[in-house]
């Protein structure tokens, strides 16, 4: 009797672990984490549905490559074309507008190569190759990084002789170049929500911004469970309903930092 009084106590508690266990994995930027974007949102949402949620914070490429292996619930991200590519995998199962910002070029004040007050973000860039100027480069395949190419790209800069000078690729996110900018006064492009959290910022500045080409849109896609079947889908889809509807759409717009707004809702309902 004892025996089975045993099992019984064991089953109960498995039982209310599982119902309990609601805990679905995301894979977004870099810049939803350090921003404090996520700090913001994930209480409100774990509050309003009983849902944990677990992030991995890394470039867009990366985090669209966890959600192929089938190793996250949920894909939030910024790099359209990399986006449209997963959902043509059949990866995703839908793919909502989020919200959007804009990226911006940061820069030390003393502005070597003059890019101070230009809006022209490929005539920027053509003047700090021209001028030979340290540019910290994240190239980590992030949504940033993939931004920046297209941006060099446009302005016809060949970046394979400058590497090894004025053009430094670190491989990591948005945080560590940021301080790598700032301890080696460099130029570097960055998301604005990430700079506006950005504490240790020296010498640097917005020096560039307000061009259309830095427009910053962010998706979010449920990871698709006929081809992964570990996703929770209905959880993962309770986070993705959630963050387009006016609630969350209300909750993005409330994340301010010195009072100024960092992301700005763009669901379409």
């Amino acid at each position: 009797m004892r025996k089975l009084a045993t099992i019984g106590a064991v089953l109960l508690w498995s039982t209310i672990a599982f119902a309990q266990d609601r805990t679905i994995t995301v894979a977004s930027t870099t810049s939803t984490e350090q921003s404090g974007l996520f700090g913001h949102l994930l209480p409100l949402f774990s509050k309003a549905e009983g849902i944990s949620v677990k992030v991995v914070a890394v470039g867009t490429g990366q985090a669209l490559d966890i959600g192929r292996r089938g190793d996250a619930d949920v894909v939030f991200v910024h790099d359209r074309p990399a986006e449209d590519k997963f959902m043509s995998e059949g990866q995703g199962v839908k793919r909502f507008d989020v919200m959007y910002n804009d990226f911006v070029i940061i820069g030390p004040r003393s502005d070597p190569a003059r890019i101070s007050g230009s809006k022209d973000v490929v005539e920027a860039l053509r003047k700090i190759a021209a001028a030979k100027a340290t540019f910290i480069s994240r190239g980590d395949k992030s949504g940033t990084h993939a931004a920046e190419l297209r941006l060099w790209k446009e302005a016809g800069i060949d970046l394979g002789a400058g590497k090894d000078s004025w053009y430094r690729e670190i491989g990591q996110g948005m945080g560590p170049a940021l301080n790598m900018a700032s301890s080696s006064n460099a130029y570097l492009l960055s998301d604005r929500g990430t700079w506006l959290s950005f504490k240790n910022r020296g010498e640097l500045a917005i020096l560039t911004e307000g061009d259309k080409r830095l427009f910053n849109q962010y998706g979010v896609m449920l990871v698709n469970p006929e081809k992964h079947p570990s996703v929770k889908a209905k959880d993962g889809q309770a986070f993705v309903d959630w963050l387009v509807s006016p609630k969350g759409q209300e909750a993005i717009a409330g994340y301010k930092v010195g009072g100024e707004q960092l992301f700005f809702p763009n669901a379409s309902h």
